[in-house]
């Protein structure tokens, strides 16, 4: 179980590598503009058009001739530099392990997640796949898409602000009682901001959270119990703040309200005296403090019940409305960028170091009546040092339309909160990696990139001028990788080394001292249609290498103490490039993949849930007004005939068979959602007896919205024990 944590087995091999890559590089470069030049995206038709002046279109009948003109003076030194870099790519390493400065550390970092012992109870994770397109940018022309280098960049933004944003979730408890206060909902909603998908960042105010640095804004006005809106108060409602009452706990009638009350004792205005914004109180909510579960009989400093007193589910209380559950969690906020861009090349804490916790379904809970309290799970976080951010309305898309489904689903314009594992697909050029990665390691902790060789050696004899393009980011420390190319890659196909990562990462320690362990399988088959073959060898492959893999990976520990690790989950991401509506993929649908894994959208072969949603997008109308933004497209995504104009819809015998773009404007009815390309499987067999894996939400995924011609899919599975918690 070797990690590479560098591409070169020795720093000679590596310097040589450098030294005739910054040879081929500028003919290389000037080769992607050249050919970059000739072909347009409809965003620079458009702009073009729009040039009154035409300067834009003289830039390009300058440029293309220097571009030329450079390119044959470089080709020379480019072909020296080619003859020297191809051999090296016999001895380069499948892929690159990097890691940030926090796991060297073994703290949890930005979004990293701590082992630490496994929960009877067992947990949940949450997984994500996403093809981004990052191909040289003369290539990526061919899909109306531009600007590898700067899109690669804004994905990584996107993906690390929507998985680091705090996770908001109202539960109802009580079957009488179905909604939510105005006053109770308002009380929440006034310490939050409607935010941009696109930017979900926390506001720069600095406040120290214990060990840790946590960016809040200040309370203020906007204090859970005193909303901006006096009359609203569930502490005061129908009654002035000022004036107090009789029936106010708080402030007794002709009472000066400012000063006695438990809640504003420094005159009202919610600062750090406020018990609910304390400022030592990331672990101690002011309703419900240490020592009494949420909801349940304990003793608390709950201002409404005294100090000491015991916490009674009654609906005399405001502030503990009976069966309204709000959660909060939220993981820390980035690092300076300097430090986020901290990569390390030297693995250590194979075995675990640090603690891996549960992945984020940390609680804040604000509620009386009930014992559901007492199971609750307890955040860091309480509501006023929760980072600035909109509270996440689930979309109309949100709907169980199946009754046998049994999880949420929905379209969302945001990446999931607390994303724990990342899959991406056709990360293909070098400088658009090194950017990504970048960002992406503000927010996971463990990487692996630059996966595939280049060159002769590997799976076949023709020539691998791109790599395979995967690349797969975890929250949770990586114990183990292997890379498999296909070698029945055909066409323009066979130039790129596509073919499988697997992974195996460790989420936890069981009380017997053995790692509990999930493995990840992240591919991107055969893209030519027609070729329904060629997959389906690249399928029995997948199934083959993992089942190798999961083997010889199987076991823990050195000498005479051996332990079985306990697998927690086995879960398949990737652009698989097949749908299971076409009737040209029917001999993908009914391969075996589908019987040892399960598919979340699939009701069988050929049939997809009602609510399933295609996700490869029109390129044509990438850039168009009303689908360019996360918010837009997710709005489109959500009306069933508005999608049909950016989705690429499976080929019909009435329909010209080809790549599937310029959908729109077409006179034949199209039925279904669009082609379904990017999976997320999971397997339950291979678990420990009683274990069980369930899904609990799948999503389909808008933010990366004018950036990739694909929709991103997310799922959230829980694993349960059988057990229950002491």
């Amino acid at each position: 179980m070797v990690l590479y944590t560098t591409p070169y087995p020795s720093a000679c091999l590596h310097f040589l590598d450098g030294l005739s890559w910054s040879l081929v590089f500028p003919c290389y470069w000037l080769l992607d503009r050249l050919l970059a030049s000739c072909v347009a995206t409809s965003l620079e038709k458009r702009r073009r058009s729009q040039d009154p002046c035409s300067f834009l279109t003289l830039c390009v009948v300058v440029s293309v001739p220097l571009y030329l003109l450079f390119f044959l003076l470089s080709l020379p030194f480019g072909l020296l530099g080619f003859l020297l870099w191809a051999p090296l790519q016999a001895v380069r390493q499948p892929y690159l392990y990097t890691y940030s400065r926090s796991a060297e550390q073994g703290t949890a970092g930005p979004g990293g997640a701590r082992t630490a012992e496994w929960r009877p109870q067992g947990r949940s994770f949450c997984f994500c796949s996403a093809n981004v397109c990052l191909l040289p940018d003369s290539l990526a022309r061919f899909n109306n898409l531009s600007d590898t280098q700067s899109r690669a960049r804004e994905v990584g933004r996107r993906i690390r602000n929507g998985a680091s944003r705090p996770q908001i979730k109202i539960y109802i408890d009580s079957p009488t009682n179905t909604s939510i206060s105005a006053a109770s909902f308002s009380s929440l909603a006034a310490g939050f901001r409607r935010t941009s998908s696109l930017d979900q960042r926390p506001e720069p105010t600095h406040i120290t959270n214990g060990p840790t640095d946590t960016e809040a804004e200040p309370p203020g006005t906007e204090c859970p119990v005193h909303p901006s809106d006096a009359a609203d108060c569930p502490v005061h409602h129908s009654h002035s703040v000022d004036q107090g009452s009789p029936d106010c706990p708080l402030h007794s009638e002709g009472a000066d309200s400012s000063t006695p009350c438990p809640l504003h004792s420094a005159g009202g205005d919610g600062g750090s005296d406020c018990p609910v914004h304390s400022a030592g109180g990331t672990s101690h909510c002011a309703v419900h403090s240490s020592g009494g579960a949420q909801g349940s009989p304990g003793h608390h400093d709950c201002p409404m019940h005294g100090e000491g007193a015991p916490v009674k589910p009654s609906s005399d209380c405001p502030l503990h409305t009976s069966g309204v559950q709000i959660s909060i969690s939220a993981p820390e906020p980035d690092p300076p960028d300097d430090e986020g861009d901290a990569e390390v090349g030297n693995h250590r804490g194979q075995d675990g170091v640090g603690d891996t916790g549960s992945m984020g379904e940390s609680f804040t809970r604000y509620h009386a009546g009930g014992d559901a309290g007492g199971a609750g799970m307890y955040s860091n976080n309480t509501l006023s040092h929760v980072p600035r951010t909109s509270i996440f309305k689930r979309p109309g898309g949100r709907k169980r339309r199946h009754g046998d489904d049994g999880f949420d689903h929905d379209i969302s314009a945001f990446f999931p909160a607390n994303l724990d594992f990342l899959a991406l697909q056709e990360v293909f050029d070098h400088g658009s990696t090194t950017r990504l990665r970048q960002q992406l390691h503000r927010y996971f902790p463990y990487v692996l990139s630059d996966v595939g060789r280049y060159g002769w050696k590997g799976c076949c004899s023709s020539f691998k001028f791109l790599n395979s393009g995967l690349m797969l980011a975890s929250r949770y420390p990586i114990l183990d990788a292997r890379f498999q190319c296909y070698p029945n890659g055909r066409g323009e196909d066979a130039l790129a080394a596509k073919g499988a990562l697997f992974a195996k990462v460790q989420v936890g320690t069981s009380h017997q001292d053995q790692r509990v362990v999930g493995y990840l399988t992240s591919t991107h088959l055969h893209a030519i249609e027609g070729d329904a073959s060629v997959r389906c060898e690249q399928l029995d492959l997948l199934l083959q290498w993992g089942a190798e893999f999961r083997q010889s990976s199987f076991r823990s520990g050195e000498g005479e103490k051996v332990l079985e690790d306990l697998v927690a989950f086995d879960v398949v991401l990737g652009d698989l490039n097949f749908d299971n509506c076409s009737s040209e993929d029917k001999l993908e649908q009914q391969h075996a993949l589908f019987t040892q894994y399960k598919d979340p959208c699939r009701l069988g072969p050929g049939e997809d849930k009602p609510w399933a949603l295609g996700t490869l997008l029109d390129p044509s109308g990438l850039y168009d007004e009303e689908a360019n933004s996360p918010e837009s497209l997710q709005k489109v995504m959500e009306n069933e005939e508005a999608r049909k104009e950016y989705l690429v819809f499976p080929p019909s015998k009435a329909q010209s068979h080809g790549g599937g773009g310029g959908q729109k404007g077409r006179k034949i009815p199209l039925k279904g959602n669009g082609r379904r390309i990017d999976y997320i499987l999971y397997s339950d067999e291979g678990l420990q007896p009683d274990w069980k894996l369930d899904i609990e939400e799948f999503s389909f995924v808008t933010q990366l919205a004018g950036l990739t011609d694909h929709i991103s899919v997310a799922a959230r599975l829980a694993v349960s024990t059988g057990e229950e918690e002491p």
